[in-house]
């Protein structure tokens, strides 16, 4: 749990996946944990989805954010109710709502995905139905849909992009490329896990070049096998200017996003 902790330390937002936690006590925990890290008690709190699955597999996503940095305001479970598509998703997105402390982004949605890796490119493309749905319920432009999206590595073939209206249609930037590597182990080289951005707003908020897979391994000296005790995936993370002016210092403030897929909930279980 002490590489958990400071990689979240890290972060203003974080959002884990893959959580499962029946006893719903370790997640409490590790924020705890988080708050004697930072020595204040009140440094972070979180939201957690119901959980989310089709079969005795469930798991929840779970949203840590810094409170001296940003409010949660509003969140909902997406109904996978499309007339066309319906019951898409195997886990439901949840879709949580933000305030920012910056007038020219005021507000952002994140909308984490993890999708199930024989399903991930009907998945990935019916997350534009979900940002339909958001705006519709929000009217808000600015997203962020992040998450191990599976997306690469035998699960979507680079010839089936053109048919994932995510990655097609205008306005939806991918941060995370197709070459980039999310996976711990030294012989897996695979872009699963993105960042994508919706809305000018939030697009001219990211921080250049700063979306990235966290080598948390290298970072914190472990080895491939201690790593995978935390993850099987890097985090995936991105910077937000804390002051859409670019002359603005670029650290003070700004906002990270990641995403972190826990290889077993059951280690962090009380």
């Amino acid at each position: 749990m002490d590489v958990l902790v400071k990689i979240l330390s890290r972060c203003d937002i974080a959002v884990l996946q893959e959580v499962m936690d029946a006893k719903g006590k370790a997640v409490p925990a590790l924020v705890d944990a988080l708050n004697r890290f930072e020595g204040d008690s009140d440094a972070y709190s979180y939201l957690t989805s119901p959980l989310l699955g089709r079969s005795n597999y469930q798991e929840r996503y779970v949203f840590v954010y810094r409170n001296k940095k940003t409010r949660m305001l509003d969140s909902y479970k997406y109904e996978d109710n499309h007339p066309d598509r319906p019951d898409v998703f195997a886990r439901e997105p949840f879709i949580v709502r933000f305030s920012l402390p910056t007038k020219e982004l005021p507000e952002l949605v994140l909308i984490p995905q993890h999708t199930v890796p024989s399903k991930a490119e009907t998945e990935i493309d019916a997350l534009y139905d979900v940002f339909l749905n958001v705006h519709a319920h929000w009217g808000i432009e600015d997203m962020i849909f992040l998450g191990d999206f599976n997306a690469d590595c035998g699960y979507v073939a680079k010839k089936r992009w053109g048919n994932i209206r995510l990655r097609q249609k205008p306005g939806f930037h991918w941060l995370i490329g197709d070459k980039a590597d999310t996976t711990v182990r030294e012989n897996t080289r695979c872009a699963y896990d993105r960042i994508v951005v919706h809305g000018e707003r939030c697009l001219d908020a990211v921080v250049p070049g700063s979306a990235q897979a966290f080598d948390f391994p290298k970072e914190f000296g472990l080895s491939e096998a201690e790593a995978l005790e935390v993850s099987d995936h890097y985090p995936v993370e991105v910077e937000l200017y804390s002051s859409c002016w670019r002359l603005q210092p670029t650290n003070l403030g700004g906002l990270i996003l990641l995403a972190l897929a826990i290889v077993s909930g059951t280690k962090y279980e009380i």
